[in-house]
């Protein structure tokens, strides 16, 4: 080759390569994998699902969405014990309203001696609770819940961790 075929070959501009197939490829990458992703979740494959013989056995006896519940032995071993009703004095611009509020603890049987014993300390503890809220908190539709959930933990720390299975409430009644 002469010289200047070689210097023609070495000033010809190298042509930049498209970007655009490797953005494409990422893209149905991502696309592909959230779409596998949601198949597999949703119940769409058959793979992605590990059910165990027992949970399936439990999913023939109850229909969908129905729980089980307890076995008889669990029902057995189980004790309510009874609170005191509790009266609060709510103050409120337009005047007084008052909250009744009478529950009960479900507990193992096990347990049953040992949390009758601090029965005045969660009283104690729910009293102290229910004075500290304010009427608006007692209005909302989920209130309910999240009270329960609130005085369970507390219930919880007063009594020990695990005494307590349950808080049911008897009377929430606002006047």
């Amino acid at each position: 080759m002469t010289d200047a075929v070689v210097n023609a070959e070495e000033d010809a501009p190298v042509a930049k390569k498209s970007k655009l197939p490797m953005i494409i490829g990422v893209v149905l990458a991502l696309v592909g994998g959230g779409g596998g992703f949601f198949a597999a979740q949703s119940g769409l494959l058959p793979f992605g699902q590990s059910a165990s013989s027992e949970e399936m056995h439990a999913a023939e006896v109850a229909p969908e969405g129905v729980d089980s519940g307890e076995t008889a032995e669990d029902l057995a071993n189980l004790a309510f014990i009874d609170m005191e009703p509790i009266v609060i004095t709510l103050r409120k611009a337009s005047g007084l309203k008052h909250l009744r509020f009478r529950a009960q603890l479900e507990v193992d049987i096990a347990n049953q001696a040992a949390v009758e014993k601090v029965l005045p300390r969660v009283v104690d503890v729910l009293n102290s609770y229910l004075r500290a809220l304010e009427l608006e908190d007692l209005t909302d539709p989920m209130a309910l819940p999240k009270l329960r959930a609130q005085m369970l933990r507390r219930i919880n720390i007063a009594t020990g961790q695990g005494r307590v299975r349950d808080l049911l409430i008897m009377d929430f009644v606002l006047n």
